[in-house]
């Protein structure tokens, strides 16, 4: 389907806008992958707060260009997709998305990830994809404050059974 160039300017404002705000960004080949399969990623990707775009190539590079993601750049070869994750409660949704939705879709094959302005390649997906959600954040560095209190207590409690055992 040709696009008119107005329609062009527009795909490409659109993700650039959505590639500002965004915190992480997954680059990926969907060969082989039905109607249906795709249907079933955007509509886990709408679920988990992922924009995901199947977009032209030399669109998807002038979109990038200017963003934290521009490093993606080179990635931009063949059928791809791109996921973004949008909520900054969650950073590596998109990346947690490809790769649950690959271990089920083996035709989608990850080619890139862009976080913070650096490029990773395929095999660091679960570097991105571990990373903390708001939620899981919040406990760990809770834990972490919590420790040495706790730890207090319990040498305040083992000296007060040493006293009273002597």
């Amino acid at each position: 389907m040709t696009l008119k160039l107005e329609d062009k300017k527009e795909i490409v404002a659109e993700v650039n806008k959505v590639a500002s705000g965004a915190f992480s960004a997954v680059v990926a080949d969907y060969r082989g992958l039905t109607v249906g399969q795709l249907t079933k990623l955007r509509t886990k990707a709408r679920e988990q707060g992922v924009y995901v775009r199947v977009i032209r190539n030399t669109l998807a590079r002038r979109a990038v260009e200017g963003t934290n993601f521009a490093c993606l750049q080179d990635s931009l070869v063949g059928p791809s997709i791109i996921g973004l994750s949008l909520s900054e409660n969650d950073m590596g949704a998109a990346a947690r998305l490809f790769k649950d939705f690959a271990k089920d879709n083996q035709k989608l094959v990850v080619k890139a990830l862009g976080f913070d302005g650096k490029l990773y390649d395929a095999k660091d997906i679960d570097r991105i994809a571990s990373l903390p959600n708001h939620k899981q954040a919040l406990s760990m560095l809770l834990s972490v404050i919590q420790a040495p209190v706790s730890k207090f207590g319990r040498l305040m409690t083992a000296l007060k059974e040493q006293k009273e055992a002597a």
